[in-house]
């Protein structure tokens, strides 16, 4: 173990306590150590002083002072104490030594250690000095100083080292100090103080300390103490032998007066200037420097958020504004604020802001006070242009689909000015049924920036060019419905809104005017639509020309155009195709004539059809056959104008119809299929006869010509779409169809009334009904070839069989030949496999013969 005390010696100063510590290092016995302390004045003989364990120890000189409390030691740690002496005296100058009682088997190490401790008498000498003028009491910028005096007489050399601290209520403030080394230390705060030199430390003489603060701060206000401290070097360390401090003065700092006043309540008018003018008060008259900022916000308390700065006069004098506010400088206390062309932005209230700034060192400045004007309240009063609003309906609607034209006009405008445009917003009200509420609905609003928004009603519309507004003139705008429907009938007002230009060129609404409205109302009346049909020539034949006249009439339409389709129907009693309509020819509202579904080539232009008057139209039809007979009507369609150029269907009617009748005593025809072979095998040829029977009066053969054309079901029964095999018409000219399989066709004509249909290479598919339909051709007296109605024969079944015995042929044989090869292949494997690979020698014993014995013998 290692006892171990300071090393060197201890210098203290009379009157001051004496700490002493004490440990053992390198010990590992109990947790706690006991400690002895001796005391020798010359270093030789030791008298007992202390001990942490044994009451009885100390000698009988000290128990006084041990009792007193003047001695004690103080257990630090289990292994570390102190001894304590308050109030050191000369008699308490020498050695003194630590030790700890030994209870091991053998020493090892050092169990005491001795320090010597030095007494010196009291001579550092500490005291305030007679403060110059100004006295402690002074205002906020101006300087003041501090000063005490520090000298020691002691027998050795030491240093002494100087603190200056102020005290504010229970806080304490180091200020700056000046160390036993000779270093200078600012206090926390004081840094950029002390850097620009506005705290400095000085010494005056040989004993006087200075403390001077070039700009007095609120802050600096507080009881300001001297603390001083003697220091002392023993081999390369530093000790502190005493300290010592005094209270120097209490330094009061007097607050600046300052206030700022302006005008409580002005009114201006809008377009004009405004002024207004901060007067200050102050009783600093030396050299401080004034900085003015004006301020504007909507609320009179200028420390909520929404304030902004107008104008600013730093303490340069250099002023910070914007081109419509200017700040100059009056007098020495009053600066004045004007504010160009004032709107209603500007209306609200108005605060002066005034700071005191006085110079310190370096061209650093200082603030000294500060002071907010009470708010000015500034209202901007204005003259609101006076107009009013007059609405008219310059082209309404008498039918539906009509164009309606509102107009709306300003008139007798007054107080009139350019920062002041006009903007309209129109609205639809529904007539009021009965006590139904009726709200109105927003059409379209145009603000300020000439922006155009579209209401909910007439966005679509809006968008389909269907409404349109527009400003045509200064003072009038329009509003205009291309095609007014049922659902637009109501009432239409406009409202026209005054906007007025601010400072930053945005526009604020300062005014509405309603128009009367003006209601937009037709009678409504069903649309009737009457065509009449007549034939001039009621009598014809066949081969004449039929012509046929529709006359139409019509009501609440406006400024009609028609359409005309020409329709023929089968007269009744016709079963060839019942209740069938032929749309043959028609014309359109711009006279455009189009061919329908009049599919006979041979008579192209055998029909026409043409407007004879606006309202009358004439069809005609040359070259009649009896095939045209029927009951022929007009389809008349209405048409009224929308927009320019398109056109809307207003009504549709049907005339009377006019029948072509035609009274002939011709031949009959009647068609017949007959086939050999109903029933063949697949590949076999199937024939098939369409044979043609004339009955009535006789004709030349030259006279008679036929289109004929075969068709299949193929099917079981008729329940599928019959399918067009080959036809060949009356000039001779075969047409056949694609098939998706081998089988092919021909057609050809046997005779005059006798046609062949050959299938060659019938396959499966083949099979069903078969039929031909035959359109005999006429050759009238006037030599022109008249087509009479069609006629089909009844269906013949055909069945396609297959060659049971080629089918299993060719199958059976490939079996049979196969079944042979795979036979002997397996005897030939069978045979090998045993005679080489499975043969063994086999030894048999040789039996005796012997009889057997008969029962009896046992």
């Amino acid at each position: 173990r290692v006892v171990r005390v300071p090393a060197g010696s201890l210098v203290r100063v009379v009157g001051t306590e004496l700490v002493i510590p004490c440990n053992v290092s390198d010990y590992d016995g109990p947790s706690e150590q006991n400690f002895d302390w001796s005391f020798s004045a010359s270093g030789s003989s030791f008298v007992e002083l202390a001990s942490t364990w044994e009451a009885g120890f100390p000698a009988q000189q000290y128990r006084e002072r041990l009792q007193r409390g003047d001695i004690l030691l103080r257990r630090t740690a289990n292994d570390a104490v102190e001894l304590h002496i308050k109030n050191v005296q000369h008699p308490d100058q020498g050695h003194y030594k630590c030790s700890t009682p030994s209870t091991d088997a053998t020493m090892q190490g050092n169990y005491e250690d001795t320090v010597q401790v030095k007494v010196l008498p009291d001579a550092l000498r500490v005291a305030a000095s007679p403060q110059p003028s100004p006295g402690p009491s002074l205002r906020e910028g101006e300087p003041f100083e501090l000063r005490c005096s520090a000298s020691t007489t002691s027998p050795l050399h030491t240093h002494l080292a100087l603190q200056w601290e102020v005290r504010r209520g229970p806080a304490r403030r180091s200020i700056l100090s000046l160390t036993h080394e000779g270093r200078f230390r600012p206090g926390p705060g004081y840094e950029q103080r002390y850097r620009s030199g506005d705290v400095r430390l000085d010494t005056v003489g040989s004993d006087g300390y200075r403390l001077s603060v070039s700009r007095a701060l609120s802050s600096d206000q507080g009881s300001y103490r001297c603390i001083v401290s003697e220091w002392i070097g023993e081999q390369g360390s530093w000790q502190e032998i005493q300290e010592k401090a005094v209270d120097v003065a209490t330094v009061v700092i007097q607050p600046t007066v300052l206030r700022a006043a302006v005008a409580r309540n002005v009114s201006v008018a809008e377009g004009k200037d405004l002024g207004l003018a901060c007067n200050i008060t102050t009783d600093r008259a030396d050299d401080v420097r004034p900085e003015v900022t004006w301020s504007f916000s909507r609320t009179p308390d200028s420390m909520l958020p929404g304030s902004r700065v107008l104008a600013r006069l730093d303490r340069d004098s250099l002023v910070h504004s914007s081109p419509r506010v200017a700040l100059s400088h009056m007098d020495a206390r009053s600066y004045h604020l004007l504010v160009r062309d004032v709107s209603k932005e500007n209306a609200g209230y108005y605060f002066c802001h005034v700071a005191l700034w006085t110079p310190g060192h370096n061209r650093t400045w200082h603030k000294v006070a500060e002071a907010v004007s009470a708010p000015a309240a500034v209202t901007v009063t204005w003259l609101e242009p006076d107009y009013q609003v007059y609405l008219n309906a310059s082209k309404a609607p008498e039918f539906s689909d009509d164009l309606t034209e509102l107009e709306c006009r300003i008139v007798d405008v007054k107080n009139p000015e350019a920062s002041v445009r006009f903007t309209v917003s129109w609205y639809y009200r529904a007539n009021r049924r009965n006590d139904d509420v009726v709200t109105s609905e927003l059409l379209a609003v145009m603000n300020g920036d000439w922006t155009l928004k579209y209401g909910e009603r007439s966005k679509q519309r809006a968008r389909e060019g269907d409404f349109i507004f527009s400003k045509e003139h200064p003072d009038t705008f329009n509003f205009r419905i291309q095609r007014t429907t049922e659902e637009d009938r109501g009432n239409y007002y406009c409202v026209v809104s005054a906007w007025t230009k601010q400072r930053n060129n945005s526009w604020v609404k300062s005014k509405d005017v309603f128009s009367k409205p003006i209601n937009i109302f037709w009678a409504l009346e069903d649309s009737v639509l009457v065509v009449k049909a007549r034939q001039p020539k009621p009598f014809f034949a066949a081969g004449n020309t039929f012509e046929m006249t529709c006359k139409v009439s019509s009501k609440n339409i406006k400024s009609p155009r028609y359409s005309v389709l020409i329709t023929a129907e089968k007269p009744v009693g016709d079963l060839s195709s019942p209740n069938e309509t032929k749309y043959i020819i028609s014309l359109d509202q711009d006279s455009v004539v189009k061919l329908e579904n009049w599919t006979d080539a041979s008579r192209v232009d055998g029909v026409v059809l043409e407007k004879v008057q606006e309202d009358e139209f004439r069809y005609r039809m040359y070259q009649t056959q009896v095939s045209d007979a029927g009951l022929y009507r007009c389809v008349v369609t209405a048409w009224s104008p929308v927009r320019g150029s398109l056109w809307r269907e207003a009504a549709t009617s049907l005339s009377n119809p006019i029948e072509i009748d035609f009274q002939t005593s011709g031949p009959i025809f009647n068609a017949s299929v007959h086939s050999d072979t109903p029933s063949v095998i697949r590949g076999d040829l199937i024939k098939l006869f369409c044979i043609i029977t004339v009955e009535g009066a006789a004709l030349d053969p030259d006279d008679m010509a036929f289109d004929v054309s075969w068709f299949a079901v193929h099917s079981f029964g008729l329940d599928k779409a019959p399918v067009l095999l080959s036809s060949l018409d009356r000039k001779g000219i075969v047409n056949t169809a694609q098939r998706d399989w081998k089988s092919s066709l021909s057609l050809e004509r046997m005779s005059m009334l006798e046609f062949l249909l050959q299938v060659h290479g019938s396959e499966d598919q083949d099979f069903g009904n078969y039929y031909c339909s035959v359109t005999p051709w006429v050759k009238s007296p006037t030599g022109s070839w008249q087509k009479e109605a069609e006629i089909q024969s009844k269906p013949i079944f055909i069945t396609v069989k297959m060659d049971v015995l080629n089918a299993f042929k060719y199958p059976l044989l490939i079996g049979i030949g196969l079944s042979t090869v795979i036979g002997l292949l397996s005897c030939l494997i069978g045979y090998c496999s045993s005679h080489w690979c499975c043969k063994k020698e086999v030894q048999e014993t040789r039996r005796e013969r012997r009889r057997l014995m008969s029962m009896e013998m046992d």
